[in-house]
């Protein structure tokens, strides 16, 4: 179960790693049902980035799956293309997103955006590494 602690921790080893980066970001928590846990925007990171960082979070749990590997399944001819516009536009594909597992069974999710791809998957890697 991701509890309001668990989802702090995630986010204080989120932002260690983006500040190591230098690069501001959004990152949400979300417990097992894709709800929203906790977030944090950090100073001067985008404010379109808040609602991004939330939706990555749901999409790894309500797929599973790491938005990267998601997004690369979902690109014209793959087999998950146009899931984008599932549940109500709430599905990004994109880095940032990742589940978070207790005892092998995913429990919640991390979701990060502010950077490049590869800037916000790194930083939703050192949050869930500290679940």
């Amino acid at each position: 179960m991701v509890t309001l602690e668990s989802a702090r921790k995630v986010i204080a080893a989120a932002e260690k790693k983006a500040l190591e980066l230098g690069q501001p970001m959004n990152i949400a928590v979300a417990d097992g049902g894709g709800n929203l846990v906790a977030h944090v925007r950090m100073d001067n990171a985008w404010l379109g980035s808040i609602d991004i960082s939330i939706k990555k979070a749901f999409t790894a749990r309500a797929f599973d799956i790491t938005t990267k590997d998601l997004a690369t399944h979902s690109q014209s001819g793959g087999q998950f293309f146009g899931i984008h516009a599932s549940n109500d536009g709430k599905v990004m594909i994109f880095a940032g997103g990742i589940p978070l597992k207790k005892d092998g069974k995913v429990v919640g999710a991390i979701g990060v955006s502010g950077g490049s791809g590869e800037q916000d998957h790194s930083v939703a890697e050192a949050g869930a590494a500290a679940f």
